[in-house]
């Protein structure tokens, strides 16, 4: 649910810029670590990175890349779904807590991936890791690619902008507005005629807000409400029900036990209550 902003800055073999981003009231600093072309950053979400190259098989026999883990790529930073933690630099936030209780019910250690959101949805991602979760609407175009899980949020879109901005509608965005590339924003702001400015994730382009490159933010309302909330000098100029389910992918018809444990894990959350526990903790706070 993300392109580049400040692209200018990257070098020309770096996919995401090392940088440390300070938000205002409430908006949060993101820590980026570089990421070459031929070697992606692996963070480990809860222990060691040591493990068999050539894969091995979890707990009942099912396969993942790297044996005793579960690989999970992800395009971070993506307040709150996935961020790194500032003290720490390990990954968490509400994808996150629900790929750790994936692997969890699998018996396997959890690491993460930072990868590009485009690298995810068109599926190319699954030679570096056994699933994706990252925020990521299903649809019927991005079927053609992945096969998702069961659902296990719902988002909807909005127009946030500078106050000093003066916007006061989508058509007033139309050549202010920025939005990251390849999500439903993006593809939202073409579709009603708007000329969005692209970033490759959300922190740039959060960043291109705060620093005023941008007027307007256009994308999912989980994301850019959490980045404006108790900052005065943003507004909701509009929430646009879109009503967009998210779910976690596997590469098209590949890993289908793995998809399955991913639905396990997602029904035991829901009906143990624990899903909606994980809601209240990254977007409300709580």
């Amino acid at each position: 649910m993300r392109s580049a902003r400040l692209t200018d800055t990257l070098a020309q073999h770096m996919t995401h810029s090392q940088m440390g981003v300070l938000m205002n009231n409430r908006i949060s600093r993101i820590a980026l670590l570089g990421l070459t072309a031929t070697a992606a950053l692996t963070l480990s979400a809860c222990g060691g990175t040591g493990g068999d190259a050539n894969g091995g098989d979890a707990a009942g026999g099912i396969k993942t890349i790297t044996e005793g883990k579960l690989t999970v790529c992800s395009d971070i930073p993506y307040e709150p779904f996935e961020m790194l933690d500032e003290a720490t630099g390990d990954p968490v936030g509400f994808d996150i807590d629900i790929a750790r209780a994936v692997a969890d019910d699998m018996g396997l250690e959890l690491v993460v991936i930072d990868s590009s959101f485009e690298a995810i949805t068109s599926g190319l991602f699954g030679t570096d890791c056994d699933i994706a979760a990252s925020s990521i609407t299903i649809n019927d175009e991005r079927k053609q690619n992945v096969d998702f899980s069961e659902p296990y949020y719902n988002d909807a879109l909005v127009l946030v902008a500078s106050k000093a901005s003066g916007i006061k509608s989508l058509e007033d965005a139309k050549d202010k507005v920025g939005v990251q590339a390849a999500t439903t924003g993006a593809a939202y702001a073409k579709d009603k005629g708007l000329n969005p400015t692209e970033y490759e994730d959300s922190g740039q382009q959060i960043l291109a807000l705060t620093a005023g490159n941008t007027a307007a933010s256009l994308g999912n309302q989980s994301v850019l409400k959490y980045a404006i909330k108790g900052n005065d000098d943003f507004v909701v100029v509009e929430d646009i029900p879109t009503d967009e389910n998210l779910g976690i992918i596997v590469p098209k018809g590949k890993n289908a036990e793995i998809l399955a444990e991913v639905n396990k894990t997602i029904k035991k959350l829901k009906d143990s209550g624990d899903l909606a526990k994980l809601e209240a903790k990254w977007f409300e706070g709580k």
